[in-house]
């Protein structure tokens, strides 16, 4: 009897990537107020659970780097973070000070670890590589800002949207040509064979 392979779930984790970088612009280009981070919260702890399925998928599939990045990324960038900016806000709230400064020394792993990871994605189709490469840009500077840097908040803004545009596009290619069995969204071949 063979092993019913499950469909590739990377549309829906990818989705999940464009809802936080989409909260990340707006929060980081002014778009809304501080007091919005408790609604991102939410929405990226719905990413969260998005993304732990997705990650779970991707292994079983023997998807080492998509499963291992959605992983990480489920924990980290969306659980954590959702969690955080409902505790800041909270806080803020009731006006009491905490330390947020670890967030920056946390992130320093984040960053390296993606930019670290980036070269396997160049396997992967020209639209995924390009997803990371733009958090490649613009988590440096996120970590930079929690560490209490100033930096201007419009450069990882920026590349935050590209990323979510990006992401949402392949979610399409993905769904849509698998569905039809061709290309109608163009998905351009990977940097590397």
């Amino acid at each position: 009897m063979s092993e019913q392979k499950w469909s590739n779930p990377s549309p829906a984790g990818l989705v999940a990537l464009a809802v936080a970088t989409f909260a990340f612009f707006a929060m980081l280009s002014g778009a809304v107020d501080s007091s919005a981070g408790v609604i991102a919260g939410f929405w990226l702890i719905g990413g969260f659970v998005v993304q732990i399925f997705v990650a779970v998928i991707d292994l079983n599939n023997k998807n080492t780097a998509g499963g291992n990045t959605f992983l990480f990324f489920s924990a980290f960038f969306m659980l954590i973070s959702g969690l955080l900016l409902i505790f800041e806000w909270y806080t803020a709230k009731e006006g009491i000070q905490v330390d947020t400064h670890l967030s920056g020394y946390v992130w320093i792993a984040l960053t390296m670890t993606t930019i670290l990871w980036t070269p396997a994605f160049f396997k992967s189709g020209k639209l995924l590589t390009f997803v990371i490469l733009f958090l490649d840009i613009a988590l440096p500077f996120i970590t930079l800002m929690d560490l209490g840097i100033s930096v201007n908040p419009m450069i990882p803004a920026i590349f935050m949207l590209l990323a979510g545009c990006t992401a949402v596009y392949l979610a399409a290619a993905i769904v849509v040509n698998e569905t039809f069995g061709k290309k109608v969204f163009p998905n351009p071949e990977p940097f590397i064979k």
